[in-house]
């Protein structure tokens, strides 16, 4: 609905005068200014979104557009009121859409310039940060005006950062693109790390593609080489998969619940899995304290698999940094992988075909769970398993507020962790519904209590929209939207690599490895 529609204006103005929409809260009259407002509809339905501001009252479906939807009295420090048939959003500018609710909207007045006091010789029951002037009307009656700019700002860093790009590239200047972030990893090191024979090895994160728990067992194939262990199936595609320890001409063990495979990319766009004993952590290394290895460590005229060393805890901890291109540069380990992903190439055309045949080539796969009655999902790939509550979990003690606890998954610790708390959610009654979702958190396995499950949705990419940045936590946990109108559902896309951060992934496979350990 457009805004002279809502209030029944005339088109006739004064080009002279300045228009301002006016409304009310608690019992007094504010407004913005016209050229702010986009447009005035009633209170929609809402999706509730965790870990946003206080004052999100949740993202709406605007003819197609996510639109966040915020209370303009808890912006202005106000009691909160239930809403009724009078309540109204009134959309604004914010350099993206965003709504604000207020009590009631009043009309569209016109007005001198000259009639608006200036905001540092008035006084008001609003912050004046957000006040930009007063509008003496009728003789004793006063209209606040507001700030579009600075509402926004205060209360979503991310979209008013957003609004401030916009508007330099507008003006066609250049748009910084690095943040404080993005200098601290020009200057950093990012490396996975993990552990082979008790000693600590690391890999650059840009060269892992992803980390998956090693199978009850490897398929063997006739005649295979020293390194290749053989083939597994990962997600309908033949991976070869290469031992750490063969690499490193240690003694083998079978593999076990806590090894890992690490899959890395090699030069010609191939890829293979590398068994680890375990895999520990994400590491953010300075540059100065990463050293080259010594030329004469490497011996027998060959080169180390190691190519740099990390000095960490004040030299304490090293962490050796390996190089895939050395680790693959032998011709007869190349020729081995290229001959066990050729005999996967058929398996994978199969599924190419399978894809484009049920038009999976513009859809994305998603487990759909429910939280206090909002709609999440998470790739289907990131899924290990979905299992039911147990009766009794193992308590943690100085654990963290979200960690339920332990259960004992088919001989192997799994850490449960209640997603309700982890997204700020209030705890709820354990149920038949609820059930534990398996991820794989920085290399951890990891259960998630969810309320229900409702289902393996296929939403098409063109549906898909990244989500508002309200606040830092939640632009990183829900980084998209799938915003389905005709179905009247909006799902929040969950990040599963940030679900825990890199100390709390750490700390829950410490406690993990001692529950195993007395378990001995």
């Amino acid at each position: 609905m457009s805004i002279d529609d809502e209030l029944g204006v005339d088109d006739d103005t004064d080009d002279d005068n300045a228009d301002y929409v006016t409304f009310d809260m608690t019992g007094e009259r504010y407004a913005f200014p016209m050229s702010r407002v986009q447009e005035i509809i009633r209170m929609p339905s809402v999706v509730k979104v965790p870990l946003g501001p206080p004052s999100l009252e949740g993202l709406a479906n605007l003819r197609g557009r996510v639109l966040p939807v915020v209370s303009l009295r808890t912006c202005c420090d106000m009691p909160g009121a239930e809403h009724d048939e009078t309540t109204r959003v009134i959309v604004v500018d914010g350099g993206v859409p965003l709504g604000f609710v207020v009590d009631r909207v009043a009309s569209v007045i016109s007005i001198d310039p000259a009639a608006m006091e200036s905001a540092d010789s008035v006084q008001s029951t609003v912050n004046s940060d957000v006040l930009i002037g007063v509008i003496k009307t009728d003789g004793s009656s006063m209209t606040s005006v507001l700030d579009v700019d600075r509402l926004v700002g205060g209360q979503f860093d991310g979209l008013a950062a957003r609004a401030a790009s916009r508007d330099l590239a507008g003006a066609g200047r250049a748009v910084p693109q690095a943040d404080e972030d993005d200098a601290e990893s020009d200057d950093t090191l990012e490396l996975v790390s993990f552990a082979v024979e008790g000693q600590e090895y690391a890999l650059p994160i840009d060269q892992v593609q992803e980390i998956v728990q090693a199978p009850e067992s490897v398929s063997h194939v006739p005649n295979a080489g020293s390194r290749v262990l053989g083939v597994i199936d990962l997600r309908g595609r033949l991976l070869p998969v290469v031992s750490m320890r063969r690499v490193f001409g240690l003694p083998m063990t079978d593999l076990e619940p806590q090894n890992r495979i690490v899959v890395v990319s090699l030069p010609g766009n191939g890829v293979v899995g590398v068994v680890m004993d375990t895999v520990r952590e994400v590491l953010r290394v300075p540059h100065q304290l990463v050293a080259p290895l010594p030329s004469f460590v490497a011996g027998d005229g060959r080169k180390s698999e190691v190519e740099s060393v990390c000095r960490l805890e004040d030299g304490k901890r090293l962490v050796s940094v390996l190089s895939v291109n050395r680790m693959f540069d032998s011709p007869e380990v190349r020729n081995e992988i290229a001959e066990h992903q050729s005999r996967g190439e058929t398996a994978e055309m199969a599924e190419d075909q399978r894809a484009a045949d049920d038009g999976r080539g513009d859809e994305e796969l998603f487990v759909v769970f429910r939280l206090d009655e909002e709609e999440y999902a998470v790739d289907v790939d990131a899924v290990q398993e979905i299992i039911r509550v147990p009766d009794a979990l193992i308590r943690v003690p100085k654990s963290y507020d979200f960690v339920e606890g332990l259960v004992n998954l088919r001989g192997t610790v799994l850490p449960v962790v209640d997603l309700r708390t982890r997204l700020g959610l209030v705890r709820t009654e354990r149920d038949e519904r609820q059930r534990i979702v398996v991820l794989i958190i920085g290399g951890v396995r990891t259960g998630f209590i969810v309320d229900s499950v409702a289902e393996v949705a296929r939403v098409g990419r063109h549906v898909l929209e990244p989500a508002p940045e309200l606040s830092a936590e939640q632009a990183r946990l829900v980084s998209r939207v799938a915003n389905l109108p005709e179905q009247k559902r909006m799902l929040l896309l969950v990040q599963v690599d940030q679900l825990l951060a890199a100390e709390q992934a750490q700390k829950l496979e410490e406690v993990v490895a001692d529950e195993a350990l007395a378990a001995v």
